[in-house]
């Protein structure tokens, strides 16, 4: 582990555990405070301050979880989310929202000022999480001692007894606060025991370590799977919360609880909002499986919560969208079918969200029926055991089995079914992305929109359509989501429809569904529909170039913004809207089975179209010119092998990406020379990864250069040298017409382990800037094919160049004479490359000649036109003041391009 990086592990493990231990003690002071005469916090202050630190807990979790200390942020965002709902009902207690508990009752059971001890509603409210989040923590609590992680053990246990007691003083004021108190204190001064062990770490320099407080081990337990894609935090924690929602319906049937109301959201919408963020986490992690299930979670916790909501505005039973349910149902099961190619056990666990469904669709109450009720009891004890094995799992080396594999291995020996493998199935195709392809959760979202549209709504009372959570979050907020990640992909047509989709389901759900929306239309209402008709009709047009299905999908969205229109203006037809949303939901499910199945199988493909129209230089068909990630061996492998064959690729350098080709494949060299169009006067250069590739033809070198190339590279400097027999060494006599002058060749080690890496597979190879002459530096992998189009046979995507700035280039022709000439100073200085070439020169003997050498040095002798060997051309920062001088003393007319020798180059080729 680094210095920095252990800093940094040492900063955000310090700062959760401080946090933890800041709102154990507020808790502790609350509780203990209810044993005296005066209330010290009062309970909106209490719910406010637990949301800040809820909030900074949640931050260092995520921040945590690129170290993949599973146990410790599963620990952070499960005490995150617990006091993040507790405060929201703090809140809701100081202000009055549950019966009686105004601050100035006190029990009389117990005689102490206990103001939400024995409260109906506060029972009802709190017990269903604190139950919850008392099994979850007790889990994690057990698995810290297992994995040594002693203070995250105690303080997980010790809060796990604080929420039994807190449920136990809820039904027996007689039990007494102060025990609460005593257990959040002892969470309190663990962590600070915590945090002044790292802090002696830090000032020992790791030198004395506290017993339990050290990171050094933890970080050697977590080298060799932070690149891993499966992230075992993000499936415990959305399981923890699973636990949580479930426990808010069973502890009604089984009788814990008396009512569902609206006391119990805060549990609901908090795992709703928690299971997003892990969306967007997994997408982040690609892991576009997982990131579906638990947008699927998500949403139901959404829909739970709103059909709790409704009785505070005391309207009445509400009404819930029968072909919704069914269509979720089918989604489920869809999912849970390829999620067995993870593991039997999860495929299993959805197969139990499939019943919730089906019991959910079978009575008019939904939620509120004993039937979906009891399949929550049934979610709650598989979550619970789950949550179990996966952390055991993750850590021992006899692993529980759980199917894991089984029906991918089952496929693996199937002639006829090819699985994707990798994380290359998330790869874009100009490029790669931080994260995974959104588009399946994208087209499940409009299914669901569009089935859950089916319901009308009621004028007089709209609320009690629960479709508002449906059509708003599944439809409007993921819809964002999705297009956010595919505008991170590249995907700027897909993600634009997303976006423009998202807030139309947005608004079209508050306007319908909302009470927003009544008897009366405007004109306002029609013209804002009319600019997203307008909107939508480039996507239609766009899409005539990406395939059919999407053609199809954005088309009919087209429909039902004309049923919007039509429904402003009271003209809309009956039955219209309902049959072109049921069409719109086919449509969007037939791309969700598409993209899915295609994304997880290589073949056989669900078919969605070519594109009707075909634009030139441009492909969806990776095969024809593959964009892969340069930071997996195997990306640059297959780049090696399409250099090796003959193919030309744009690859990622120290400084602008470069168009290459194997010097030892002469057609490949002549090849990348046309398609850059490369002018006559400038000469492509060569690169190798290492003076290795030069030793047997080190006698060719005088001792100076060659000592100076051993000191100068690897590095951004290009050494410009002549000509010799030593070109056959590194099998690149047949190619080296196209390589350098008659005279000289430009060669270097680039500062970039990619590329030496991909030289060391290739051999040497014949490098040019991609893009065509004249035309600016490119700076992305993206440009590399727009610049050059289907010419380029691959890409080696690595994000942006890290510089922009060109590299050095310097005259070594005359090298034994000991002067130094610079055709460029470009991103190494001047003076380092002359520091450089003085100690070089310290440590050698000169008058060395070489016949090879000399000869070659007389022959740039005889075409300098007795130029002063004194001046050489040097490119200053200032492009105003670049010249050459010639003997003299006459200016060269030709600002960008330098002769010098013999040697012609042009500013844009030295940026190599």
């Amino acid at each position: 582990m680094t210095e920095s990086s252990g800093k940094s592990k040492s900063l955000h493990a310090s700062i959760g555990t401080l946090a933890i231990s800041a709102g154990s003690f507020l808790l502790a002071i609350n509780y203990y405070s209810w044993t005296t005469a005066t209330t010290v916090i009062p309970s909106t202050a209490l719910g406010i301050l637990l949301l800040i630190v809820a909030a900074i807990l949640a931050y260092v979790g995520i921040r945590k979880c690129r170290t993949n200390a599973s146990l410790c942020v599963l620990f952070y965002w499960t005490v995150s989310a617990l006091w993040f709902s507790s405060g929201i009902n703090f809140i809701l207690a100081g202000n009055n929202v549950f019966s009686n508990t105004n601050q100035n009752t006190v029990s009389t059971l117990s005689g102490t000022n206990f103001p939400l001890a024995g409260n109906p509603d506060m029972t009802n409210a709190n017990v269903p999480g604190l139950i919850a989040f008392a099994v979850g923590l007790f889990i994690i609590g057990i698995m810290g001692i297992l994995q040594n992680e002693t203070p995250l053990a105690l303080m997980a246990i010790a809060l796990s007894l604080s929420s039994i007691h807190e449920t136990v003083l809820l039904y027996k004021v007689n039990f007494g606060a102060s025990a609460i108190a005593c257990n959040y204190l002892i969470v309190t001064l663990i962590g600070l025991y915590f945090v002044a062990g790292r802090v002696v770490s830090i000032l020992s320099k790791g030198q004395f370590n506290l017993p339990g407080t050290s990171l050094t081990e933890k970080a050697d337990q977590e080298q060799g799977t932070m690149k891993g894609l499966s992230r075992i935090e993000f499936e415990a924690t959305y399981l923890l919360l699973n636990m949580v929602s479930s426990s808010v319906f069973a502890c009604r049937l089984l009788g814990i609880t008396n009512s569902l109301f609206v006391g119990q959201v805060p549990w609901l919408w908090t795992a709703a909002v928690f299971q997003t963020a892990i969306c967007i986490l997994s997408y982040r992690y690609y892991n576009m499986l997982d990131a579906t299930t638990v947008a699927f979670f998500s949403i139901l916790r959404f829909a739970e919560g709103y059909s709790l909501l409704y009785q505070f505005f005391n309207t009445g039973e509400p009404n819930f969208p029968l072909p919704f349910l069914i269509v979720f149902v089918v989604l489920f099961f869809i999912l849970s079918l390829f999620t067995s190619l993870k593991s039997l056990i999860d495929s299993g666990y959805l197969l139990l969200f499939v019943a919730y469904c089906i019991a959910l669709a079978c009575s008019p109450q939904a939620f509120f029926h004993g039937g979906s009720q009891g399949v929550n009891v049934a979610i709650f004890l598989f979550s619970a055991i789950l949550l179990l094995i996966k952390l055991y799992n993750s850590k021992s080396s006899a692993k529980i089995c759980i199917g894991e594999g089984i029906i991918e291995k089952l496929f693996a020996r199937n002639s006829f079914f090819k699985l994707r493998q990798g994380k290359s199935i998330h790869e874009p195709f100009l490029g790669f992305s931080k994260y995974a392809d959104a588009d399946v959760l994208a087209h499940a979202c409009s299914v669901l929109a569009a089935f859950a549209m089916t319901m009308p709504g009621t004028s007089s009372t709209p609320l009690l359509t629960v479709v508002l959570p449906w059509v708003v979050v599944a439809g409007g907020i993921y819809h964002l989501i999705c297009g956010s990640v595919a505008f991170s992909r590249g995907k700027t047509l897909e993600s634009s429809a997303f976006i423009l989709y998202g807030v139309m389901w947005v608004i079209w759900g508050l306007t319908r569904y909302g009470g927003l929306y009544g008897t009366s239309r405007g004109f306002n209402t029609a013209v804002g529909i009319i600019s997203f008709l307008l909107f939508n009709s480039f996507i239609v047009f766009s899409t005539l170039f990406l395939t059919k299905a999407w053609f199809a999908y954005s088309l009919t969205f087209q429909l039902i913004l004309i049923s919007f229109l039509l429904d402003s203006l009271n003209a809309l037809p009956q039955g219209y809207d309902i049959a072109i949303t049921i069409i719109f939901g086919l449509v969007s499910f037939y791309c969700f089975l598409a993209t899915l199945f295609n994304s997880v199988f290589e073949g056989p493909q669900i078919p969605v179209g070519s594109p009707f129209i075909k634009i030139s230089g441009f492909s969806n068909d990776k095969s024809k010119c593959p964009h892969v990630v340069s930071t997996r061996t195997s990306s640059v492998r297959q780049i090696a092998e399409i250099m090796k064959n003959g193919g030309i690729c744009g690859i990622p350098t120290d400084t602008v990406y470069v168009l290459v080709a194997a010097c030892n494949q002469p057609d490949a060299v002549e090849k990348a020379y046309k398609t850059k169009r490369q002018a006559q006067d400038r000469p492509m250069s060569l690169w190798i990864s290492s003076l290795e590739q030069l030793a047997s033809a080190k006698h060719l070198f005088s001792p100076l250069l060659w000592d100076f190339m051993q000191k100068a590279w690897p590095s951004s400097i290009s050494l410009v040298i002549p000509r010799g027999p030593w070109l056959e060494v590194l099998g690149a006599k047949e190619s080296s017409k196209y390589i350098g002058t008659p005279q000289s060749i430009a060669i270097r080690i680039p500062d970039c382990t990619v590329t030496t890496h991909l030289i060391d597979m290739v051999g040497p190879i014949a490098v040019t800037s991609a893009n065509p002459s004249g035309e600016a530096d490119t700076t992305h992998h993206n440009q590399v094919f727009a610049k050059l189009g289907d010419k380029v046979n691959g890409v080696l995507c690595d994000g942006p160049s890290p510089e922009n700035i060109a590299s050095t280039v310097v005259d070594c022709t005359k090298i034994d004479s000991g002067n130094l000439g610079f055709f460029r100073v470009g991103i190494v200085p001047k003076s380092q490359v002359l520091q450089i070439f003085e100690e070089v020169k310290n440590r050698n003997t000169f008058g060395y000649e070489n016949s090879a050498f000399v000869g070659s040095t007389d022959q740039l002798d005889n075409s300098a036109d007795n130029s002063n060997p004194e001046l050489y051309a040097e490119i200053e920062a200032k492009e105003t003041t670049d010249q050459l001088q010639n003997s003299d003393g006459n200016s060269n007319p030709q600002p960008k391009a330098y002769v010098n020798g013999g040697f012609a180059l042009n500013e844009k080729d030295l940026k190599l």
